[in-house]
């Protein structure tokens, strides 16, 4: 029997859709399934640095969410910012280079200095290139 070959992708990208309505499918509030989100990525971006992948791109908020709820918008604005903060550490040490794109104008200046901030400490990292792509324009950058 021959050795089955197994070539890995170069590149993945994921379309961040569903949490939401995942959440309340499961009769939580909406923000449950974004939480869950980050823990899904999580998982993602230490498979595709063991694994050996060397691009990961998220879409993570497109500029359609700003028309949400504006807590929802808060939340949402709010677990990125604290994700960023809580998981800057974890990626440069796991030799994770983060790139954010996309207009961060909205998301004020808080979140703009730790996705900075973050940007810098992983910016010598090659082991996984992480982008998240922010505040893109919905299905036409896509």
């Amino acid at each position: 029997m021959s050795e089955v070959s197994l070539d890995l992708p170069q590149h993945i990208a994921v379309i961040m859709d569903g949490n939401g309505r995942w959440a309340e499918r499961q009769g939580r509030p909406r923000f449950v399934g974004h939480q869950k989100g980050v823990e899904v990525v999580r998982n993602v971006v230490d498979l595709c640095g063991h694994r050996g992948i060397p691009y990961l791109t998220l879409f993570a908020f497109s500029s359609e969410n700003w028309r949400r709820p504006k807590e929802e918008v808060r939340l949402l604005t709010e677990l990125l910012f604290s994700t960023m903060k809580s998981e800057a550490k974890r990626l440069s040490e796991n030799g994770v280079r983060l790139r954010v794109i996309g207009d961060l104008t909205p998301f004020g200046r808080k979140v703009q200095k730790v996705i900075h901030e973050t940007e810098e400490l992983t910016s010598g990292n090659q082991t996984l290139n992480l982008t998240i792509a922010a505040n893109y324009g919905g299905r036409w950058d896509v």
